[in-house]
């Protein structure tokens, strides 16, 4: 035999090759029938194919025909679920990116738009909720997208603490499983502990920010300890809607308070000597010079510190309600949490009343 008159070809690569010779084909008829190339939907490139082999296969008309008879009476429908897989995978994928791009375009007009209202309550000289203007206070006139999202953020904070106070109160004056309420205590502390990151996240951005309190109300900010509440006078305030409390819950209060107050003035005295120390920076060298770079870059570095003061406040505020949980039954609980959210109403109230008295003209 004349090894150059034909090449054999095993059946293996007909079962390879089978549909891409189908393709091909049907495109040749097309190109001959309307004179122009026509490009299908799904085109199945084997990973291990070779054109010049395929070339080769393809040029004898027996092997070929072969190949699609042999292929196509063993697998009759196995390309076509393939294909179909194929265009199914690329449908969702197409759908999936759409949604996404959808959402990021979404979050973006949001920040466009609350950025522009920012704006203009900062020309108005003042803050929604009743805030101060910040420019009077140091603050940069164009505050960073950062800082924006945390405003926002918050915003739906409150919103979202409201109605769980709301449910709370519904709960305890009517008739609950405990394993109901258990689930909102759970749903109540998660949310608290969600505003302990969003600070910290913020913080990172503006320290300053944070520890002024400028994204609370006026009442909140007149009893704020570093960028929250203190947990020793807050435990004083929720003591009375414990009741009744056993003897030893009694004792494990007490004594929890006594360490929360240990703990607040060692943060507060640690605040206190990077006051002291900062203070000594900006002021080193001697002042009316003009120059004050070394100073200033001094102090930069150890403004750093103050990130981790709110942080470590942020996380004795987190210990204490996680420690207080743990003192009290699930109903008892759940009557501390519904007293701390509508405290923190009630200063939101004072703060708006005070912000729309009646003012005796001057």
């Amino acid at each position: 035999m004349n090894t150059t008159s034909t090449h054999f070809v095993p059946p293996r690569r007909f079962e390879i090759y089978e549909t891409t010779l189908n393709q091909v084909s049907m495109w040749e008829e097309t190109f001959k029938n309307n004179g122009d190339i026509y490009t299908p939907n799904s085109i199945i490139i084997p990973t291990n194919a070779k054109p010049d082999s395929l070339s080769e296969d393809t040029s004898h008309g027996t092997p070929h025909k072969f190949d699609q008879e042999a292929s196509t009476s063993r697998h009759p429908d196995k390309t076509q679920r393939r294909l179909a897989q194929n265009r199914e995978a690329a449908r969702k994928s197409r759908l999936r990116k759409k949604a996404y791009v959808q959402q990021l375009e979404t979050s973006r007009l949001k920040l466009i738009h609350l950025e522009q209202e920012l704006d203009r309550a900062r020309q108005q000289g003042f803050y929604e909720g009743n805030r101060v203007d910040t420019t009077a206070l140091g603050f940069s006139d164009k505050m960073s997208s950062g800082i924006v999202a945390f405003e926002m953020e918050y915003g739906h904070w409150v919103e979202e603490q409201n109605r769980q106070i709301n449910e709370l109160r519904t709960v305890l004056h009517g008739q609950v499983s405990d394993v109901e309420l258990r689930l909102l205590v759970d749903n109540a502390m998660k949310h608290y502990f969600q505003l302990f990151r969003m600070k910290s996240a913020a913080a990172k951005i503006d320290v300053f920010y944070i520890m002024s309190g400028m994204w609370k109300t006026s009442a909140e900010r007149f009893f704020l300890w570093i960028g929250g509440f203190r947990p020793s006078e807050l435990l004083k305030v929720l003591l009375p809607h414990f009741d009744p409390l056993m003897d030893q819950q009694v004792l494990d209060v007490c004594n929890l308070r006594q360490s929360c107050q240990q703990a607040e003035d060692a943060v507060s005295q640690g605040m206190e000597k990077l006051q002291h120390t900062l203070a000594d920076s900006v002021a080193a060298g001697n002042l009316g010079e003009g120059s004050y770079i070394p100073q200033i870059t001094c102090a930069m570095e150890r403004l750093e510190a103050l990130v981790s003061f709110v942080n470590q406040a942020d996380h004795l505020r987190h210990e204490t309600l996680q420690q207080m949980h743990r003192i009290l039954t699930t109903r008892q609980a759940a009557r501390g949490l519904l007293a701390l959210g509508e405290y923190f109403q009630r200063l939101r109230a004072l703060s708006s009343s005070w912000a729309t008295r009646q003012r005796e003209p001057t």
